[in-house]
Formats: structure tokens, sequence, C-alpha cells
């Protein structure tokens, strides 16, 4: 394969967070130390900017290595966000032509998006048609989500970070409700529309201290009230305070979601329904059932972002997709997404890969059944072994006075 050179450009998309950057930080080490690449120009917004003409030179913004560190150690997406969904090009490509006549005026010969599973039907489309219109340019879609639910790869850069917030933030619900001797039941809601990955690590503390979720739901299982009330009041008939932890996708045998009645209806780009209220419903329902003091937490937006806890393994492995997509990009791969292959669990030992963007845009990697215990009410150790490894580590952000400081870029 001849080596294109020219330059790249990289964007951010979807959720944010704690590692999303890092592995924006990786592209544009791989970028500076490239012969191929001349400048890396950073997309604001992600697609949305690049439709916008908005974008940066991140030769110009990054000074070096200390700009590198902070930027790997702050949350979100520093060059913006966006859910943008880009129509079929067979029927609509007026998008398409104003993304590749940018990428033609900025002399763009490789595309470097970062997403979950929305941005890799953007790379996906985008790869197609520069293969229809004939554009040499080498497309390459970078893993993250914090929802961990990629097809085609153990594990994706941003789960480790954000369920070791979940791990840590639930036993210090489990031992802020062990002081009372009252009959107590505290939900805990966590992230995951149909993937339960992200509420499979509130069990994390089990296989480590001995403290973890009396009960925990994911939407791999059919969820039924009477079974919910069941395992309650066998919970309460052990100890007075009963810590549980749901998903916020859970459903009923009829496909419908348990916080239906607590939420919008409203929808983003992709048609995915804006969830909450499933801790709420549930915490109604007790109440209403059992009789017993309830209340409900919702980790929200908390879960993605908590880079003051951030899994080193995490922002190590996010730094070395990021800067493998440059290397296989220069070797000629094109219309495929980074991927981590596990390789060994003691030692844990991962190499990175790529896979075909087809096998993996719009699917969804579920946790798989036999990480979930015969009731469906909990997770096996078999699960909290898998996750283990990705939350290990301690990150050394900057601070000042107290508080983390963040690299930015001004648009």
């Amino acid at each position: 394969m001849y080596v294109l050179k020219g330059n790249a450009m990289v964007g951010q998309s979807g959720g944010p967070t704690a590692a999303i950057n890092a592995t924006l930080s990786g592209v544009i080490r791989g970028a500076f130390e490239s012969d191929a690449i001349f400048n890396i120009y950073g997309a604001f917004n992600g697609i949305q900017g690049m439709l916008e003409g908005r974008y940066c030179t991140l030769n110009e913004i990054i000074k070096g290595e200390e700009d590198l560190c902070l930027l790997e150690n702050t949350p979100a997406a520093v060059l913006g966000s966006c859910r943008v969904k880009l129509p079929d090009p067979e029927k609509s490509d007026t998008e398409y032509k104003k993304i590749f006549d940018l990428f033609r005026k900025l002399d763009i010969r490789y595309f470097f998006y970062i997403g979950g599973n929305d941005s890799m039907d953007t790379v996906a489309k985008l790869n197609a048609y520069a293969a229809v219109i004939k554009h040499d340019i080498r497309i390459i879609g970078v893993p993250k989500t914090i929802d961990n639910d990629l097809v085609g790869t153990d594990h994706t850069p941003g789960y480790g970070s954000a369920a070791k917030y979940i791990a840590v933030s639930i036993q210090e619900v489990i031992r802020d409700c062990a002081v009372y001797t009252v009959n107590a039941v505290t939900i805990v809601e966590i992230m995951g529309r149909d993937a339960g990955w992200l509420t499979a690590a509130s069990a994390l503390p089990r296989i480590i201290t001995g403290a973890a979720p009396d009960l925990i739901y994911l939407p791999e299982c059919t969820f039924d009230y009477e079974e919910f009330f069941t395992d309650i009041n066998a919970a309460l008939d052990k100890h007075p305070n009963v810590v549980i932890a749901v998903s916020e996708g859970i459903r009923f045998s009829d496909g419908s979601l348990v916080g239906a009645s607590e939420q919008s209806g409203k929808t983003d780009a992709f048609g995915h329904k804006y969830l909450s209220g499933t801790g709420k419903a549930l915490e109604l329902a007790v109440k209403n059932r059992i009789g017993c003091k309830v209340r409900s937490v919702e980790l929200n937006i908390l879960q993605r972002c908590a880079s003051h806890i951030a899994s080193k393994t995490d922002i190590a492995e996010s730094v070395r997709v990021g800067y493998e997509s440059i290397t296989a990009a220069v070797a000629g791969v094109s219309g495929q997404m980074m991927n981590i292959i596990r390789i060994s669990d003691n030692p844990y030992k991962v190499i990175t890969g790529h896979i075909d963007i087809n096998k993996t845009a719009n699917a969804i990697k579920k946790v798989p059944r036999h990480f979930i215990n015969d009731r469906g009410n909990n997770v096996t150790d078999e699960c909290a072994e898998y996750i283990l490894p990705l939350i290990e580590g301690e990150t050394n952000p900057m601070y000042r006075n107290g508080i983390p400081v963040h690299f930015t870029i001004e648009q």
C-alpha cells in the first residue's frame, strides 16, 4: 500500500467521557510523529462543525508534552461533540458534498472519528461515499463509550473510568446506608439504555471489599414487579438496609420501559429515547407496595466525566488506541474501527487491532447471559472479574488550589 501524504482531521462525537480526550491526545501524538501527515485539524462539534466549516489547527494549539498530558486528564470532549445522523447518501448527498469539499479544501487524506455506536454509522457512511466518488482518503473509527456496548472490541475506552466511578460511588452509598437500623431501600439508577455493563460494575466492590448491592437489574433480563418485591422482602429479612442498582433501560416482558411513565418520550437524532426516571418509578412502587422508607438516586451525567477518579488503565489504553489509529491509517487501513483485543486475563494483557466498520456500526454488545445469575437479579463474580482490570490504577491530574485543571480550546 502506497503512503498517502497530506493532512488529517479528527472529530469527537456522542456522549462525553473521562477518556475521550485521552484518545484525541493519542491521535495527535501519532499525527505529530508521522511523516505522512503535515497538519492535523480538529473539527468542532464533530460532523456538525464540519458541515458548518468550523475547525481548528491542532498543530498551532498543542505546544508540547505538557499540553498533551493535561489533555489526557481532561474530561468531556475538548473539541465539542454532536449527535448528528447523516442521511442515506443514495437518497441525499448534500451533506456529503459539503464534507468532502472541506476535505479537498484542507487536503485531508486521513479522517478519524472518535465515538460510539452512532458515530461508527457516520464512519461507515463516509467511507462508503468516498469509495463511490473515488476520493483518496482513509477513514477510521476510533471507539469510545462508557456503555461498553460496541461490537467487535473487548471493551471500549471510557468504560473503565465510568465503571470505577460507579463501583466507588455504590460502595459509598452502601456505607452511608449501613449506619441505620430502620428498614430502608435505596435504589441507584445507572446509565444503560440497551446494555447493562455500567450497572454490572456496581458489583465490583463485592470481590474487593465485600460491599455490593443486594440486587442488580440489567436490560438484558425482563423485569417483573412481583419478582422485584419478592427479592426486596428476602433482602430485608437479612438486614434492614437494602441497596439496589438498576439500569435506566430495564423493560417489562412487552418491551416497554419500566420508567416510561416518568420520561418525556423525546428522542435524539438517532431515534434513541432520552431515558431517566426508572429509579423514581421503582421508588414509588416500593413505597406503595412494601411501605418502608425508600429513596432513589440517579447518578446521571456524573458517571460520564469523573476524571478525578479515572482509571489509569483506561486512560493509557485510550491514548494507545488513538495513537495506533494513525499507524493503521498510514499503513493503508480504511473503513475500519480500531479495537481492543484481550489476550490474557491473568496477567491482564491486551493488543490493539481493527475490525470492518460495517460489522460494528449500529450493533449492540449485550452483557452475556452467563455473566448474570439465574434469577436475573444480580451479576456473577465472573462478570466482576472481567471488569476489574479495566478500573485499575490511579491517574495524576494537575490540581490548582484543590481543583483539577483542565485543557480547553476556544471555538
